[in-house]
């Protein structure tokens, strides 16, 4: 993003509330479309006569794609007028959906994983951007949190619906619903979302500079033990809740739609406290989700207990979506949609390693214990919030 973006003047609070609702919107297809998968691979391993390990290596492509191209994809696309980038990133969010719901076999599928992949982190690098610049730098983190308030309605109805809708109409007719919905939702972002001035499009040598700022690398080192704590539990809270807890296997669900529902307080909270201290709102709610996910295994058979700490670890763990995001977008005002895109790089990079340790600790102590490695882990994160406080960006920014 270029300096002159960044200035540039908010729009009307109508014009602007009505763009980051379609977007947030248009965050609900592409997270339905990433984690989808994981409800339906039993189903598609049946059907394309695979194991359901080799299908479940679909979700490790996605993840390290969007690991490893976000960065450089962003700074090649951060110049593209914003309505028709997210117009064109929506067309292949449908196509691929479409490519998956047609699928014959093993290959197709990573094909059309691999293409969407590309896309999503290019779609939230920019989509941030975009609705932090309609909102204005003091009402960006309220923006941002409204954007990603499309990761909490696909947690708590997009992936359990599809996966209830597959069991219906089969795993590929959940494919095509999203193909659907992301060809409306193109036609939407077309008609919905204003024109924006067009960025600059400075050299990628140049955006390559923020790899010399060190306030945007500690910030997404911390993006990486944030998530790594995140995802530690979270990765294995069906499981939590069905042997610990003690849950009925055919009630999970409505359980994780629970836990899907507090965390819409979560998005709320860390929204507004991310714009007024990035690191603080961090550190606040990274304390929060070790004592949560600590809490929810300790005293999960403790019915009394049970809630509260469940929901604690909700509220902290939707919270550090936008929290993250926005942090590390102010860590580098120049570039925003580049630092967007290497905190989800960074995200992504958490979620695999939270869920390494979180398998390690497993067959290693029980499944009790992940929850005190996500809290071992969100602790290193919360030390090292006062280090980062201390230092100053490259160029002065």
């Amino acid at each position: 993003m270029s300096t002159h973006s960044v200035a540039a003047r908010p729009a009307a609070p109508t014009a602007s509330g009505l763009a980051i609702g379609v977007l947030a919107v248009a965050a609900f297809a592409i997270v339905s479309t990433e984690f989808l998968i994981v409800g339906l691979l039993p189903a598609m391993a049946r059907d394309l006569a695979l194991s359901v390990s080799a299908a479940g290596q679909l979700v490790t492509l996605f993840a390290f794609t969007v690991m490893l191209a976000g960065p450089f994809l962003t700074a090649a696309l951060s110049h593209l007028e914003r309505r028709r980038l997210f117009t064109a990133i929506l067309l292949v969010f449908a196509a691929a959906n479409a490519l998956a719901a047609l699928a014959s076999d093993l290959w197709v599928l990573a094909l059309a994983r691999f293409i969407p992949a590309l896309a999503l982190p290019v779609f939230w690098g920019t989509a941030s951007e975009t609705a932090a610049q309609l909102a204005g730098p003091s009402r960006a983190g309220q923006a941002v949190s409204r954007v990603y308030l499309g990761i909490a309605a696909a947690m708590l109805f997009g992936i359990p619906l599809g996966t209830l809708a597959a069991s219906a109409v089969g795993w590929r007719g959940s494919f095509w619903a999203l193909a659907a919905l992301s060809l409306l939702l193109a036609a939407l972002t077309r008609a919905g979302l204003p024109a924006l001035p067009q960025p600059a499009r400075p050299p990628l040598r140049r955006q390559a500079r923020l790899l010399k700022n060190p306030l945007l690398i500690a910030n997404v080192a911390l993006s990486v033990t944030v998530f790594t704590a995140m995802f530690t539990a979270y990765t294995y809270l069906a499981d939590i809740l069905e042997r610990l807890a003690g849950v009925p296997p055919q009630d999970v669900g409505w359980w994780l739609m629970g836990f899907g529902a507090a965390g819409l307080a979560g998005n709320w909270l860390g929204g507004r406290a991310v714009d007024r201290r990035p690191l603080g709102a961090t550190l606040v709610f990274t304390g929060l989700l070790g004592l949560g996910a600590l809490a929810s295994t300790a005293l999960a058979g403790a019915s009394a207990w049970r809630l509260p700490a469940l929901a604690a670890w909700s509220i902290a763990n939707t919270a550090l979506y936008p929290v993250c995001q926005v942090r590390v977008m102010k860590a580098a005002p120049q570039a925003q949609a580049l630092a967007g895109t290497l905190n989800v790089s960074a995200a992504n990079a958490g979620i695999g390693l939270g869920a390494m340790l979180g398998g390690m600790a497993i067959p290693q102590w029980g499944l009790a214990s992940v929850g005190g490695a996500a809290a071992a882990v969100a602790l290193l994160a919360v030390l090292a919030v006062p280090c980062i406080a201390r230092i100053r960006p490259a160029g002065g920014h």
